[in-house]
């Protein structure tokens, strides 16, 4: 059965989905959203950025869905990957953060989002 949000954090659309019996996950359907596509509109350089809280991190289907866009994108000289980024509490300012697994700092993040990294 379709998972139900458990918070106040979708649109009309969203709850209208999960409730639909046609589409039900357990006939294989499944939704996930990306969070950020970061571009530099001068260079053309872009990424695509799944963000976590509270030291969560992507589901399996989330993960697979991830990985798809990945490879897809590849071919793009001017992509620069998917990344996830988890924050221990909500932010960078209020505890650690990971980058694809990796604690880095926020001078690094910053980096990242420069594409200088």
């Amino acid at each position: 059965m379709t998972q139900q949000r458990r918070d106040n954090n979708s649109t009309e659309f969203g709850i209208w989905l999960r409730k639909q019996k046609e589409i039900d996950s357990s006939l294989g359907y499944v939704a996930t959203n990306i969070d950020y596509v970061w571009k530099n509109y001068k260079t053309g350089e872009w990424m695509m950025i799944e963000e976590k809280r509270f030291n969560n991190y992507p589901k399996f289907y989330q993960q697979k869905m991830y990985e798809t866009l990945d490879l897809l994108t590849r071919a793009d000289s001017k992509y620069k990957g998917f990344h996830v980024i988890v924050f221990e509490k909500t932010s960078p300012d209020d505890g650690w953060i990971k980058l694809d697994g990796n604690i880095i700092t926020k001078n690094e993040l910053i980096k990242l989002l420069q594409f200088d990294k």
